[in-house]
């Protein structure tokens, strides 16, 4: 019960020694100002603010600090700091804020210059976030993954062809048959996505009038809010059986309904709108000025469009092509539905074949036990995966850089 009240209870008690700091703050402010505000440093407003700050903000990081410790702890088997400990910590650190502000109060205290800080120290806190969210992805992978590989060796993992996971020993684990799969499908879904999309974009950017853009961009957009098992029943249902009855059987390729063809189209159709919209806002960016002056050169406007606008808007392109390609690795639902689950090397695009993310989920489900190889081997195929698409943004990262030096 103590652990649901203090759950209930501190954040009404941190607010109350918060709204208790700015009111104080702000009386404290006026009484010293006698009624002429101009003598403070900073207005009343700015010391009440800087008062519920004081509070909240070294409440909020006390708070994830300590639970942070406390997770640590119970990790380790060791509880050193209980649920009433971290109530009191987290209720000692308001009221230590709040009397702080107060006491630190001087008619020549710049109190806005003090809340800006705390601001821009909480979005320097939120901007860490994102990054030691990262780093706790990729240890959490690097990890695990050396646990496999103190099982089964790197080279069998790496370079053998042939994948047949069995749980109860002698499992062949080779990378290779998914990665070819995870790259073909990708190959397959960009070679569609990205010319509709880059050609899409380019008719909304300039040739399109304002309603047909108000009308043709949200009907693309749509697109990118179907959820991808939608796709994927659509794959399974509807293009899988027909490029089997009118291409995969009459020209003597196979005669399955799952394929690299079909999870590759539909997942192309998933991406249209990734490619074109990012294309679109990229195009548009581009100074009118650069397409005058184009024009005033006699050059047409297929032409303008070749040599001024899409070289212009490379680095927003490259990026839209990057996230269509990110999003395509990491793809599952419309290759387990689309593509089949065998782990196969071929160049007939109308055979079944898998990916290296349908697999990581299929190794992780189930009752197995999560020390054998057979189930770490997931952290290795997410290390590798992770790997490939940073490689990838290095790449374009390359591209977009050589070409906003020049054109910017």
């Amino acid at each position: 019960m103590w652990f649901y009240k203090t759950i209930l209870s501190l954040p009404v008690l941190v607010f109350a020694v918060a709204l208790l700091g700015l009111i104080g703050a702000q009386a404290r402010a006026r009484l010293a100002a006698g009624g002429d505000v101009r003598s403070l440093a900073a207005l009343p407003r700015a010391h009440g603010m800087n008062a519920a700050l004081s509070v909240l903000i070294p409440v909020i990081a006390s708070y994830a600090i300590l639970s942070f410790a406390r997770m640590i702890g119970r990790h380790q088997g060791v509880e050193f700091l209980t649920d009433r400990t971290l109530f009191w910590a987290v209720l000692a650190v308001a009221l230590i804020g709040c009397m702080g502000a107060i006491l630190r109060f001087s008619a020549r205290f710049r109190a806005r210059a003090a809340s800006e800080a705390w601001i821009n120290a909480m979005l320097i806190a939120a901007s860490a976030v994102a990054i030691m969210t990262t780093v706790g992805i990729v240890f959490s992978m690097v990890f695990e993954a050396a646990s496999f590989f103190k099982q089964y060796g790197w080279r069998n993992f790496f370079l053998s062809t042939e994948w047949a996971p069995n749980f109860r020993g002698n499992s062949a684990l080779g990378i290779l048959p998914l990665l070819w799969g995870t790259l073909y499908v990708s190959f397959i879904a960009l070679v569609f996505a990205v010319p509709v999309g880059l050609f899409a974009a380019i008719y909304m950017s300039e040739y399109a009038g304002p309603r047909m853009r108000s009308i043709a961009k949200p009907l693309i957009e749509i697109l990118a809010g179907i959820p991808t098992i939608v796709y994927g029943l659509f794959a399974l249902i509807t293009i899988g059986p027909m490029l089997r009855d009118y291409l995969a059987q009459p020209l003597g390729l196979g005669d399955s309904a799952s394929s690299v063809m079909t999870a590759g189209l539909v997942m192309g159709i998933m991406l249209i709108p990734f490619v074109s919209s990012l294309s679109d806002d990229a195009m548009g960016a581009v100074p009118q000025a650069m397409r005058d002056g184009s024009s005033a050169l006699g050059a047409t406007r297929s032409e303008t469009i070749r040599r001024v606008v899409i070289p212009a808007a490379l680095p927003g392109i490259m990026g839209a092509v990057l996230l269509a390609a990110s999003r395509a690795i990491g793809e599952t639902m419309i290759v387990v539905l689309g593509a089949g689950a065998a782990a196969r090397l071929s160049l007939n695009p109308f055979e079944a074949m898998t990916t290296i993310t349908v697999k990581i989920v299929s190794q992780l489900t189930g009752d197995t036990d999560f020390a054998s190889a057979e189930t770490l081997v997931a952290f290795a195929l997410g290390l590798t995966l992770f790997t490939l698409t940073l490689c990838l943004n290095v790449v374009a990262l390359m591209i977009v850089r050589k070409y906003r030096e020049q054109y910017e």
